[in-house]
């Protein structure tokens, strides 16, 4: 596999098998017209009829992301103000397929990542509301994500592994710049309340957009408690809310006065990681990089 291409899938998954399972397991679903949709690096999306979604994972290792989203999204979910992929029915192995599966809400739109919302002080507004509500006291038996949630220092050998990973493109961004900058982000405090939920990958490609307004958000398989400045990132990845959500962060403050910068340091550890894992996707690619440029000049795109 090469730098930044998807890893390959370690079980092939096609329309045959979908409705094989459909047949098998919820027949009274298994009439509705499917149609593949794509694929990410850890699952694979078919729409069923007008309404619903069948997610299911592609590698061995995203079969604990559908897991955690099984078990947790229930919980989580009546208490959000956006809607989110809450399985309604689930999935176990069968016609050969070995591992659990979902079958969640379709939700209509497109990602903030191909449409960014056009009415940018409802969608802030949303956002900020989401996050307010999710970020809420997690419970002991919460997934732990070794990558989400923890201190900055904890990221430091990733960020360097990406960074030794990308040295063919130092044009795009100033390596010097860039340590500095994470220099500056461990030298503030970490993150001493209670661990809080957090979405943990919150970026624009798992935002949803209808009709120019934030309308979901998806993707919950890195769902981890910790740090919420995991989440404040997306300020640095979504320039049309900034503005709009700066206040909000800027709120937080005054209960946690080193959050922006945590914010801004993970902003600059997700924007490494994204550009190293998505050579081979021009969205998300253009969205890493002009997230890393953010977080180092502290400004939106």
């Amino acid at each position: 596999m090469t730098i930044g291409s998807k890893p390959p899938a370690d079980i092939a998954i096609d329309q045959s098998l979908v409705r094989a399972l459909l047949q098998e397991q919820h027949p009274d679903l298994a009439d509705l017209a499917l149609l593949e949709v794509g694929e990410g690096w850890d699952n694979k999306l078919f729409r069923l009829g007008d309404a619903l979604a069948v997610r299911l994972p592609r590698r061995l290792s995203a079969v604990v992301l559908i897991e955690q989203e099984q078990r947790w999204l229930p919980v989580l979910a009546p208490r959000l103000p956006l809607p989110v992929p809450t399985p309604l029915r689930v999935g176990v192995p069968g016609c050969g397929f070995p591992w659990p599966w979902s079958i969640a809400p379709w939700f209509p739109g497109q990602t903030a990542l191909l449409a960014p919302p056009h009415d940018a002080i409802a969608s802030a507004a949303a956002l900020r509301e989401f996050l307010g509500a999710l970020h809420q006291p997690a419970p002991e038996d919460a997934p732990h994500n070794p990558w989400r949630g923890v201190t900055l220092a904890a990221r430091t050998p990733l960020l360097l592994d990406h960074l030794q990973r990308l040295e063919d493109l130092d044009n795009l961004f100033d390596r010097t710049a860039v340590l500095a900058l994470w220099d500056r982000v461990l030298a503030v405090p970490p993150w001493s309340g209670a661990p809080v939920w957090i979405h943990g990958d919150l970026h624009p490609g798992n935002l949803v957009v209808r009709d120019g307004r934030l309308s979901a958000v998806i993707d919950f398989g890195d769902l981890t408690a910790g740090d919420p400045a995991t989440d404040w990132s997306v300020l640095w990845m979504t320039g049309a809310l900034w503005s709009h959500l700066k206040s909000a962060l800027d709120a937080l403050s005054t209960n946690d006065d080193h959050i922006a910068m945590r914010a801004r340091g993970w902003a600059l550890a997700l924007g490494i990681s994204i550009l190293t894992s998505s050579r081979d996707d021009r969205s998300m690619s253009a969205m890493a990089q002009a997230t890393i440029r953010a977080a180092l000049n502290d400004l939106c795109r």
